[in-house]
């Protein structure tokens, strides 16, 4: 599902939106990273705050900073965690488990993956016990926490951190850098 990670590098410019929701990836990672490594996938639902305020005008007693970060971007999003998730024995079973109302405006997962060079999966065993022994030998591996958000109507951002280099710093930002996740993100939106 996760599909090769993207490394072509890009020169446009990217609108208002897709800047928040890079923002947003960003904080939702460092969330996460918070509770550190080896943990299971997290799902966030993610809300316009413009609408948010809207429909509950409360949380500005919950969040009294939400008035002004709106202010500042029309955009801003807020993000929800998901608790109470669905059983499911992979992750593919889990997104295919969900189903958003239309009061939510994106969704967001955070999950850790062993990657490794393309020529190590060559010798790879297809049986996934196996499979999963030999990735967690294979000298080259490389342990990363995948954070990917998706808005309803189409932009995407995802962060990638490597357990090597477990840095705020050091965290790659990028609108699609894990494409087959933002297709699996993008179809719990689907009727």
């Amino acid at each position: 599902m996760l599909g090769p990670m993207s490394t072509e590098p890009t020169d446009r410019t990217f609108t208002l939106e897709e800047l928040t929701l890079s923002e947003t990836v960003r904080e939702i990672e460092q969330h996460v990273a918070t509770g550190g490594w080896d943990g299971p996938p997290r799902v966030f639902a993610i809300l316009r705050t413009a609408r948010a305020l809207e429909a509950t005008p409360e949380l500005t007693e919950q969040m009294p900073e939400l008035p002004t970060a709106l202010e500042a971007n029309q955009y801003h999003l807020l993000s929800v965690e998901q608790e109470d998730l669905p059983p499911a024995s992979s992750l593919e079973e889990l997104l295919g488990s969900l189903a958003w109302p239309p009061t939510v405006d994106g969704a967001a997962v955070v999950v850790e993956r062993v990657i490794v060079p393309p020529e190590a999966e060559v010798d790879m065993p297809e049986d996934p016990d196996a499979a999963i022994a030999y990735l967690a030998q294979h000298p080259d591996r490389q342990d990363v926490r995948l954070a990917v958000a998706v808005l309803r109507d189409g932009p995407s951002w995802c962060a990638i951190r490597t357990k090597a280099n477990d840095d705020p710093t050091q965290v790659g930002l990028g609108p699609d850098l894990v494409p087959g996740l933002v297709e699996a993100l993008h179809a719990t939106f689907s009727d």
